[in-house]
């Protein structure tokens, strides 16, 4: 995953295209805060060697959440050029990332774990959602799946 991070910011400052080279530094940044967090707290998923590939996942994954959240309070105030440059920085972002499952597969993949975890009710949300992200990393919007199982669990 690193490599090709610093593959695309080669070939995007070859290209003199700033917002991609911009947004992977941005991402290149995120990610070599993560590895000195981790080497300080003794964490890390390679002895001291860096985040793995589903860490880096999981940082792309908050890239785009804030982006998203920043896009609605910019159309909102009126920012639409500010908002149009953080839909570019999530489109550069997902590139990283694996196709999402949609909306049928989600919710068919909640009901499955459900019914293989025997989860009955709200108490055994966290034994769900635990198998969910150990499957889906990266492919799913856990806070569409925490709805979903919270609905299922509370019928």
């Amino acid at each position: 995953m690193r490599d090709r991070l610093k593959e695309m910011l080669s070939t995007a400052m070859k290209a003199g295209d700033k917002r991609r080279v911009g947004t992977v530094r941005l991402i290149l940044a995120a990610i070599k805060d993560r590895d000195i967090a981790g080497r300080g707290d003794g964490q890390g998923s390679h002895g001291g060697g860096g985040v793995s590939d589903d860490e880096i996942l999981a940082i792309l994954q908050k890239m785009v959440k804030q982006r998203r959240d920043s896009t609605v309070l910019y159309q909102e105030g009126g920012r639409l050029e500010l908002a149009a440059q953080e839909e570019e920085e999530i489109a550069i972002i997902e590139e990283f990332l694996p196709q999402q499952i949609g909306a049928d597969e989600l919710k068919a993949a909640v009901a499955a774990v459900v019914a293989e975890t025997g989860a009955a009710s709200l108490k055994d949300m966290g034994g769900v959602m635990a198998v969910l992200k150990e499957r889906f990393a990266g492919r799913m919007d856990f806070a569409q799946a925490a709805g979903q199982v919270k609905s299922l669990l509370s019928s």
